[in-house]
């Protein structure tokens, strides 16, 4: 059960993966360069970035650091997709509702980034991703252990 979870077998049509390539890379590459820009900044924003749920501002803008740099890395390359996406939704739905309390149009941004990464959860990395090399090399080699 975790292994379909893991690796979907929908929504692997060649016209469907390659839209949700173009989605995980534009998305992957955009959520990036917000990673890059806290990292570069790192000394100037920790002073005064929100603390959220008790973490303290270091550690609230480290994590962030991770789901923007880190978890879109893995989202580009469709490498974990369904479990790396987690903490990128998690992530958004905090600085949607908790940082910009629900608020259009300050929120806008972390709303968009919140629904597509929950689209990419439910849809998984499609066929032109790691997770699908990964998946059909371990049926391979369940396949080539039946029959020896």
């Amino acid at each position: 059960m975790f292994y379909n979870f893991l690796f979907p077998q929908s929504f692997r049509g060649k016209g469907v993966s390659l839209l949700i390539l173009l989605i995980r890379v534009v998305f992957g590459v955009l959520f990036m360069i917000h990673g890059i820009d806290k990292m570069v900044n790192f000394n100037t924003l920790v002073e005064g970035y929100p603390s959220v749920l008790g973490f303290g501002s270091y550690m609230t803008l480290m994590v962030s650091i991770f789901c923007e740099f880190c978890c879109s890395l893995f989202l580009i390359a469709g490498l974990l997709d369904r479990i790396i996406t987690i903490p990128m939704i998690v992530a958004m739905g905090v600085a949607f509702f908790d940082i910009h309390d629900a608020i259009l149009p300050e929120g806008e941004l972390a709303l968009i980034y919140f629904i597509v990464f929950i689209i990419l959860f439910l849809f998984g990395p499609g066929r032109y991703s790691l997770d699908y090399m990964i998946d059909m090399r371990v049926q391979k080699d369940r396949k080539d252990l039946h029959y020896s």
